[in-house]
């Protein structure tokens, strides 16, 4: 089976998330020289592969195969795989299905290692991503099995592919505020006590205010309001109370904690209710380990560019990696239609993935 061949198969399968369609077991049969393990859990399945040439480093390539919804307006079948005009049209050819099929194809020629080499796939990455990669680890950990390097296939290259490595990822705090008033007439307003005039002071002080000055691998973390509502949609009642949410997608330098004593003091004296969560946490790997450096080097070898090294974006499975102390890195092809209707992506850029992977494997 040649690239193209592996690529247009694993975009056949309808896997949206959390449903994997048989792409997991599909994957399985084609590594067939690899061990396999299954840790699937409340529907989701997850497959760990791996192979032990040697006694050595272990290296471990991961990523998802589910997918969002495909959304209406497509040009073609989002589930056929499709080549127009130099393109190939399809459900998750960018995120990350061209990712996965590049190291599935690298990692099955692979003749000798000094190491293990491992693959690490869920079909949990695209929802909730409670029980995808973050339980594989746990097991990985419980078998004293966790890699030593772990590159996860993410879409990062941003004009032209090879130009970005992504070395850390943001956190992510969100925050639920309920401020407390006194409904009453729009006539009358000394008889009641308007929420909205509440904040209205607040609001310049918190709407966009940078929690830390960011550093050399982080942009600042900025507090993100993102809905505002209070009111019965009429004009002669002033409302009884006002909610708002908040997001910050914070660096290492700025903790939930952090964010909740920022708040509690900008509202000090008002009659609040707080909630703050925080959905993913920050990681960063070191530059100067040796995984950030050898992709960077195979990335040289293969495309003749020198990647920048990033943290921006959202989040992805690469932060369950630091969670467990993993240096890990993000790699793959570039990312401009993710999530959106007619995503799509190159062959050239596939197999031009699949080729650093290879020379990764190599160095490493």
């Amino acid at each position: 089976m040649d690239i193209k061949e592996l690529f247009f198969k694993l975009l056949s399968f309808k896997s949206i998330t959390p449903d994997d369609e048989g792409a997991i077991d599909f994957v399985e049969d084609y590594m067939d020289d690899f061990e396999a393990v299954r840790v699937d859990k409340n529907g989701v399945k997850n497959l760990f592969l791996y192979k032990k040439f040697a006694d050595g480093e272990h290296l471990c390539f991961a990523g998802h195969l589910d997918v969002v919804p495909p959304g209406e307006g497509w040009d073609s079948d989002p589930f056929v795989p499709t080549e127009k005009n130099g393109y190939i049209y399809a459900r998750g050819t960018q995120d990350m299905k061209s990712g996965v099929c590049a190291f599935l194809k690298a990692c099955k020629e692979v003749e000798n290692l000094k190491g293990t080499l491992s693959i690490l796939l869920t079909s949990d990455e695209e929802g909730d991503a409670k029980y995808g990669t973050i339980e594989v680890l746990k097991y990985l950990k419980e078998k004293e099995f966790l890699p030593d390097f772990a590159v996860v296939a993410e879409p990062t290259s941003e004009r032209v592919f090879g130009d970005t490595i992504k070395i850390g990822r943001r956190g992510s705090i969100n925050g639920k505020l309920e401020l407390y008033g006194k409904q009453g007439h729009a006539a009358y307003p000394k008889k009641a006590t308007n929420p909205i005039n509440l904040i209205a002071p607040i609001l310049p002080k918190i709407a966009g205010v940078n929690l830390d000055e960011g550093d050399e691998n982080f942009e600042p973390s900025q507090f993100v309001i993102t809905d505002i509502r209070a009111g019965m949609e009429v004009t002669n009642v002033t409302p009884n109370d006002l909610k708002m949410m908040f997001n910050v997608r914070n660096s290492t330098l700025t903790s939930p904690s952090l964010v909740e004593h920022f708040v509690k003091e900008k509202f000090k004296g008002l009659p609040f209710k707080l909630d703050i969560e925080q959905s993913s946490k920050p990681f960063i790997t070191d530059r100067n380990s040796k995984i950030v450096k050898t992709m960077s080097k195979s990335i040289q070898n293969i495309i003749g560019i020198t990647p920048t090294l990033s943290t921006g974006g959202g989040t992805s499975d690469a932060r369950f990696f630091g969670e467990f102390g993993v240096d890990t890195v993000e790699f793959g092809v570039k990312n401009d239609t993710i999530h959106s209707v007619n995503e799509r992506t190159t062959l050239s850029e596939v197999e031009s993935l699949y080729r650093v992977f290879k020379n990764l494997i190599k160095e490493i």
